[in-house]
């Protein structure tokens, strides 16, 4: 029987493509039974949550991320000209055959989406509405994609505001939470530095920034996992073997945290409730 008595709460960190490391987790929960009650996501943790909440089929995900020529499907997305260099109507297609169509009411697993506010830099977070244009927005990379309008709003990548969606998770009603951290291996490599366009130095100084939110944010988690994927440039979109091993890469580290699990989720004794209820 598993050791379970919490509602379990996975949230999905921001990364860009190093975010498909997410799909190797979750590979690792189903295979070991361990259910997910919650997914919040952020940036690429809000696609691929979105993915899996929406369809409960690891499987699905992962022919998803091997088989999409993610170059071409790049090369493809409507350029334009205004506060980025893409309108992301393509996207949204992708995002929307991608969910199988669903919308937050068909989902299979409760989900937040999380985006910011680049006028208030408030995070704004989505558990209704329109889904596809709510992972549009939180994957939204400033300079790259086009901000989205909502309401008295301007939304773009969750990083910016919450690049681990703890707080998300929480607010949902998770009591034990999983907290994928993409960026901090990558940001550990002192030797690496951004090439010199605007685009790669620009993701570098979002990384740098939403580094310190990401310390705030996992105060609150049981669970962190930090795949090792500084190697990884953060759009190596380029391969299905890149994807392959970032894959396995997730499933690697969260193989390696189950001890740690199964040991922090176990139940709590009539005396440790005591303890925490009384607060020492």
């Amino acid at each position: 029987m598993h050791p379970k008595n919490k509602k379990i709460g996975l949230a999905l960190g921001s990364g860009a493509a190093r975010g498909f490391v997410h799909i190797g987790i979750i590979k690792v929960l189903e295979k070991n039974n361990i259910p997910i009650d919650f997914i919040a996501g952020s940036s690429i943790g809000a696609l691929v949550g979105g993915i899996y909440a929406a369809t409960k089929d690891v499987a699905y995900l992962e022919k998803l991320a091997l088989n999409t020529d993610w170059v071409k499907m790049i090369k493809l997305i409507d350029p334009a000209f205004g506060n980025g260099l893409i309108a992301g109507d393509k996207v949204k297609d992708f995002i929307r055959q991608a969910l199988k169509g669903a919308s937050f009411t068909d989902l299979r697993i409760p989900f937040s989406v999380v985006a910011t506010d680049i006028i208030s830099g408030d995070p704004v977070i989505f558990r209704g509405g329109d889904i596809v244009s709510a992972i549009r927005a939180s994957i939204s990379i400033p300079f790259i994609f086009h901000t989205v309008p909502f309401k008295e709003k301007m939304l773009c990548d969750g990083a910016l505001s919450m690049p681990i969606p703890v707080p998300a998770a929480i607010q949902m009603g998770a009591e034990y939470i999983i907290a994928v951290d993409i960026d901090s291996d990558y940001l550990k490599q002192k030797h690496k530095k951004p090439k010199d366009n605007l685009i790669d130095i620009g993701h570098n100084i979002i990384m740098l920034l939403s580094s310190h939110l990401s310390k705030e944010n996992m105060q609150k988690a049981d669970l962190v996992l930090t795949p090792r994927v500084g190697d990884v440039e953060w759009n190596s979109f380029g391969s299905k073997d890149t994807v392959a091993d970032l894959i396995a890469r997730g499933e690697k580290i969260m193989e390696e945290a189950l001890p740690r699990y199964f040991e922090t989720i176990k139940p709590q004794t009539r005396r440790e409730r005591l303890k925490e209820f009384l607060g020492f």
